[in-house]
């Protein structure tokens, strides 16, 4: 029983032993039937590659080769260089672009070795200190009347260019001293203004110490009413200094562009700069303030104002521009002015040739003298002016006169005193000549209708035609208008040399005492801002256009 048992056991462990050899067995074939397998893929692989390197590179590289070697050397060298222009293309546009329109600031780098405004104009001081340049000023006024300047400008004569220009004029105008090209700067346009040539051109022309005096206290009360930013503002109670002491403020709180301009012109009519003179920091603020208005686009350089109309601001901000930079020379000026006649370029109706509040609008006779009075303003600082400017604005001024000329209207035909002296002071810068009847009819209306007591925007632009004019005609007017405006200039507080009329229209009212101030203070500057138009030296090289 024993016996059988062990065999049993024996025996069952030899199955087991045998299965065991059988599996081994089994799992040793497929190994080896799989390792053959592999090797015949890996041969047939092999094989191909071998196929593949006999039979040489692919179709198309075979094809790209055969034209390369067919084709003249000189097509495959433009269409390696064609190919290495669009992607030196394409990685420089892949840079992050500015946006078309952008805040224009002088930098530093304008150009070497040249005078810039950027180095002064980085930063407004925190502190004006204007009362001390009001100080200096007030020991001045009472002075001779040839001695009565604001400040001893430096001679141009050392600084004077020689740059020959085209006319500034109309093909079918006749040639006449606006016409003339210009040579050197020095002794040209805006040389009254220096401190030697205005104390004689004042007694020449008709002015006075108290005239002097006039504009010396406007220059203060403009001084006193400059904002922290360096530009103005037509509600002048916003001045720190001012806070209400003044009556009268404008409503036109938002137009800062416009009241800087006007605010500037009388300093530069006055040979004050950034650069010369005792108010060098409130000029150069007051540039820093324009030109950080400034808008780039493809335009031109654009300085938007819509709620005193478009173009009145972007007028007067290019006449201080230009003015600031034919006085002082500075080419950090130089693009900011070129940049906002490219401007007044493209605003100019196509059609008929003016302008009006917004760019390409059909024109009205006010907006565009003051665009005619900053082309005519580049012309002498030796920007560029495109003749056919010009000659589109002369057509504008045929579409709205009367009389053959003698006489304007606003948008058609007419007889307005306004629009009358400034159609008839553009027609004189555009090279009317003083024997032309229609001019003659025309500054014999101005004489009979005399200066206005209110509308000083009339007798701003008649001061300035009959200035040019002269004679009896310009005496009897100068004397009358100084007196009157000597008179009725502000004498107390802080209003003192400040002007304002209530007897204006609404419009100029919204400019408040700083409109009027300005104007009243560049009419009695007309003696020195520009040089008379006729006089025989004149029109052979002392203003040409």
């Amino acid at each position: 029983m024993a016996d059988r048992a062990v065999t049993k056991k024996k025996s069952v462990r030899s199955g087991r032993a045998d299965a065991a050899r059988d599996a081994n067995s089994a799992a040793s074939d497929a190994r080896k039937e799989t390792d053959a397998d592999n090797a015949k893929t890996a041969a047939t692989q092999s094989a191909q590659e071998t196929e593949g390197k006999r039979q040489g590179p692919s179709r198309w590289v075979r094809w790209m080769r055969s034209a390369l070697q067919e084709s003249p050397s000189w097509l495959v060298s433009m269409v390696f260089h064609m190919l290495l222009i669009i992607c030196l293309a394409l990685w420089t546009f892949s840079v992050e672009q500015p946006a078309a329109a952008t805040k224009f600031v002088i930098t530093r780098d304008v150009a070497e070795n040249l005078e810039e405004v950027a180095p002064d104009l980085e930063k407004p001081p925190p502190e004006l200190n204007l009362d001390l340049a009001t100080d200096v000023v007030k020991a001045d006024v009472s002075v001779a009347a040839d001695q009565v300047t604001l400040d001893s400008v430096k001679d141009l004569d050392a600084a004077a260019v020689s740059v020959e220009l085209s006319d500034f004029g109309l093909a079918h105008a006749p040639k006449s001293e606006l016409l003339n090209k210009i040579g050197t700067l020095s002794g040209k346009g805006f040389s009254g203004r220096r401190s030697g040539a205005r104390g004689t051109l004042v007694r020449q022309g008709g002015g006075t110490p108290g005239s002097e005096r006039a504009v010396a206290l406007a220059l203060q009360w403009f001084a006193r009413h400059q904002m922290p930013d360096g530009g103005w503002c037509f509600n002048h109670d916003a001045a720190p200094q001012c806070q209400g002491q003044c009556r009268n403020p404008g409503s036109l709180a938002k137009a800062r562009i416009a009241a800087t301009s006007l605010a500037l012109l009388p300093f530069l009519g006055a040979g004050q700069t950034h650069k010369e003179g005792k108010y060098k920091p409130l000029v150069k603020n007051g540039l820093y303030f324009l030109i950080n208005q400034i808008r780039i686009g493809p335009e031109g350089a654009r300085l938007d104002e819509p709620e005193t109309g478009f173009m009145y601001s972007h007028g007067l901000a290019s006449i201080v521009l230009c003015e600031a930079y034919a006085l002082t020379h500075d080419k950090g000026l130089q693009t900011p002015a070129q940049g906002a006649i490219n401007f007044i370029c493209y605003a100019q109706d196509p059609v008929g040739g003016g302008w009006r509040y917004m760019p390409r609008q059909k024109g009205d006779t006010s907006v565009v003298g003051w665009q005619i009075m900053a082309l005519k303003s580049a012309h002498m600082a030796y920007l560029n002016v495109p003749p056919e400017t010009v000659k589109k604005a002369y057509e504008f001024l045929d579409s709205v006169q009367t009389d053959s000329g003698a006489n304007y209207g606003y948008t058609d035909p007419g007889k307005g005193p306004g629009t009358t002296a400034i159609g008839l002071l553009c027609r004189m810068y555009l090279g009317w000549k003083k024997d032309n009847p229609a001019l003659q009819r025309g500054v014999e209306w101005l004489c009979r209708l005399g200066p206005s007591e209110g509308n000083m925007y009339y007798n701003y632009y008649a001061t300035q035609v009959l200035h040019h004019w002269e004679g009896p005609e310009w005496k009897k007017w100068n004397e009358e208008m100084r007196e009157f405006l000597i008179l009725n200039q502000a004498k107390l507080g802080h209003e003192e040399g400040s002007w304002f009329f209530s007897g204006s229209d609404a419009g100029a009212s919204k400019g408040g005492r700083l409109y009027f101030t300005a104007l009243a203070a560049m009419t009695l500057e007309v003696y020195y801002r520009y040089l008379p138009l006729y006089r025989s030296k004149s029109t052979e090289d002392e203003f040409p256009m």
